[in-house]
This record gives structure tokens, sequence and C-alpha cells, in this order.
């Protein structure tokens, strides 16, 4: 007997210019089920921050996706987004829960040990990643971030996101029983598109089953 295998989550690069990303991401959101897409942002006043997302979201969104943004909670709500990802550590979880629950959805990153993600899974946080790339670009190695979504999945209620750095490693990932693969520039960096990069994940989780836990 299997489960339903996993969804995808898109990540964006930092995004500076909501305008001259608008396509990537209506493509993208467009080309299949892409549950949710992390809306990242360049350094700006929150000002600034407010209005990229209030230009992006709806394009997401209108896709059916769930538009969650790395930024603070004030930055998510007053955007019009669906929810806030946190990685700056407990103190600004609890924060970003404080603000933004019931009414959005709080994810979990930047979690550096499996002591780091019991302590977010104790909260109220709709989700944990891991394997997401660190602010310096580096990247923990697939086997790692494997053995943790498994980890988690096998034996915690709290639905957690596994970050794949390429598409050759969505199958992998998703037979983790992680109930989302992530990818990030593996999609807008695709020679044939983001329509193409999306399709080619979907495809792969599509092939896998997950044993029922």
């Amino acid at each position: 007997m299997t489960e339903p295998t996993c969804r995808l989550y898109l990540v964006t690069p930092p995004i500076a210019d909501a305008e001259a990303f608008t396509a990537a991401l209506a493509e993208a959101c467009g080309a299949g089920d892409v549950a949710a897409v992390l809306l990242r942002l360049a350094a700006a006043d929150e000002r600034a921050q407010i209005k990229r997302v209030k230009a992006l979201a709806p394009v997401a969104q209108d896709k059916g996706t769930a538009v969650i943004v790395e930024a603070g909670p004030v930055v998510a709500i007053r955007g019009g987004a669906d929810g806030v990802h946190v990685s700056g550590g407990p103190d600004a979880l609890r924060a970003a829960l404080e603000a933004a629950k019931p009414e959005r959805i709080v994810g979990a990153g930047g979690l550096k040990s499996k002591h780091d993600a019991m302590l977010a899974g104790e909260t109220e946080a709709d989700y944990l990643m891991f394997g997401e790339p660190r602010p310096d670009g580096w990247m923990p190695p697939l086997a790692e971030v494997a053995e943790r979504a498994r980890w988690w999945a096998e034996i915690f209620a709290v639905p957690c996101v596994a970050f794949a750095p390429t598409l050759d490693a969505v199958a992998d990932l998703a037979a983790t029983g992680a109930e989302f693969v992530a990818l990030g520039d593996a999609v807008w960096a695709h020679p044939e598109g983001p329509a193409a990069a999306v399709s080619q994940a979907l495809a792969a989780i599509g092939k896998v089953e997950v044993p029922a836990r």
C-alpha cells in the first residue's frame, strides 16, 4: 500500500526586480502542480520588499500556488503572501508564529542539526525545510539531506521539505517520505526554461512510490 507522493516547492533567487521575474514565476507555477513558492527578496527596506511581494504574490496564487516569503512577518502579511519562512533561529521563529498564526503558514529553515529540527518541530511551525542553501551559497551534501528528511518523515508528524540541488536529486529526495521536494536554481537557470524544469521534476516525483508509514 502506498501513500500519495510528495509535492513540489519552488525557491526563488533573491529578487530585486519583481517585474523582471514575473514571467519566469508565471511560467514555473503554470507548468503543473506547484504546491508553494518561497519568494526570497534582495536586501531592501521593508516598504520596498512589501511592494515586491504585492507584485509577485498574485502571479503564483492565480496558478493555485501558495506564496511564502523569506522576510519578516510584516512583509508577508502586508504583501498579501500566504506565509513566512524563518531561518533566523528559535527567537525569530517564535516571533513569526506569534505574528502570523493562525491566518498564515509559518515554516522553519536554517536547521543545522537534528536538535534544531526537534526544537522547531515542538512549535506550531507548519513545516521544516532541510538542505536549503545558506546565504553564502553553501549547501549540505545530498546524502545528509536525504538522511535528515527520511529520519524526520519516519518519526514526526510535522511536514518536511527536502531541498534538491539538481533535478537528478528529486526522485531520491521524494523517496525519503518528505512531503515536499524543493528546487531553486535548477528551475530558474534551466536551459529550456522554468516550465521544462517543473515538468521534469513532477515526472520524477510521479514515478516514486513511498511505502505507507
